[in-house]
């Protein structure tokens, strides 16, 4: 899970609270789940898997998401869009199309993804639109309902961690999110997508 608060550990993150929810669950569904807050790495800007410049944390990243069956994004709303943070790890994966296994598939192939949100004001349908969609290009199956989200707009308002209410809605669909990922992935263990026709 890759957590694209704007906000530095060990600063709160509303996001990183709902997406313990999907993390949970996960963990009950005998998933072993890594949290990173992106925020707190040196990732360089650029639109390739190697290192941009000395000390680029993004290597590190792509190896742990070569590593992983399940990818979950979280990321904040702000101005009804994904986190400039959401934003460059989307840039860093986009490498990720000309990358190809063994097999010839490429590398995000039989990987599932799914999206949580926060924000106290409308377009959690976009942002997640605006993630999933980028996580399909690059080769990511995602599932039915891979999402969860949490807002009270229109306007500005409370956080996530301020106040309960639209809480009890949002943790089932994480649940439910989660169990989704976790059926899905090992679906496609089970019976992997071949490479594409040439």
């Amino acid at each position: 899970m890759i957590n694209c608060t704007l906000k530095p550990s060990p600063e709160p993150s509303n996001t990183e609270a709902l997406a313990r929810v999907v993390v949970e669950q996960l963990e009950k569904d005998g998933v072993e789940v890594e949290l990173l807050r992106a925020v707190d790495l040196d990732i360089a800007p650029g639109v390739t898997s190697e290192p941009m410049r000395e000390g680029d944390a993004w290597p590190g990243v792509h190896d742990k998401l070569l590593q992983s069956r399940i990818l979950v994004v979280a990321s904040p709303t702000w101005l009804g869009r994904p986190s400039s943070v959401a934003q460059r790890v989307l840039e860093r994966m986009d490498a990720m199309l000309s990358e190809t296994d063994d097999e010839g598939r490429p590398v995000a192939y039989n990987r599932v993804a799914g999206v949580v949100v926060t924000g106290n004001e409308d377009g959690a349908h976009h942002v997640i639109s605006e993630i999933s969609g980028a996580l399909a290009d690059i080769g990511y199956t995602i599932p039915g309902q891979a999402w969860t989200y949490w807002h009270l707009g229109p306007g500005p308002g409370p956080d996530y961690l301020d106040d309960e209410r639209g809480r009890d809605w949002s943790h089932r669909t994480g649940r439910a999110m989660a169990a989704n990922l976790t059926g899905v992935a090992r679906a496609l263990a089970a019976q992997p997508v071949g490479a594409p026709p040439g």
